[in-house]
């Protein structure tokens, strides 16, 4: 997000998931990991092989999720002279996964981000989170402490 400390992405979580929804008809991905937060998110996305391109996904979802929010943001002279809205930030990082270790460490710092901002206790208790359908899949136990924790994502994962 452009500026932390707000709440935009989940009080608008059903916005947000449905550009996500609607940027992957056009352009696929598979969703390892999610977790959205109140002013950030991170995720852990499979592209289809031999495709990498992660900014037009980025710039889809940002669009489309944009559009479906109304206006009246702080917006910078920046953005107002180029017409922009102030919501995302301009960039975005990523990550080329290297081997099931950096994809486990990965996916586990994904899933412990709202452990790590205090948002809750458990991963299991923050509800805009992947962190529930890998237990259920048995990726994780319900009890999972985080990367420090005994547990870490099983053999099958990327199957």
């Amino acid at each position: 997000m452009e500026r932390r400390g707000n709440d935009l992405l989940t009080r608008h979580i059903d916005q947000l998931r449905n550009a996500v929804r609607l940027a992957r008809r056009t352009h696929p991905f598979k969703i390892d990991a999610w977790v959205v937060l109140p002013d950030h998110l991170h995720c852990v996305w499979t592209l289809p092989e031999g495709d990498d391109d992660f900014s037009t996904r980025w710039r889809l979802i940002k669009a489309i999720f944009t559009r479906a929010l109304p206006g009246g943001e702080r917006r910078s002279e920046a953005r107002l002279r180029s017409g922009e809205r102030g919501i995302w930030q301009r960039r975005f990082w990523e990550h080329a996964i290297r081997d099931d270790e950096d994809f486990a460490a990965h996916v586990d710092y994904v899933h412990f981000n709202p452990v790590k901002h205090s948002y809750v206790r458990e991963a299991a208790k923050w509800p805009h989170s992947t962190f529930k359908s890998c237990v259920r899949r048995g990726l994780y136990p319900e009890t999972w402490l985080g990367p420090d924790g005994e547990v870490i994502l099983d053999a099958e994962w990327g199957e």
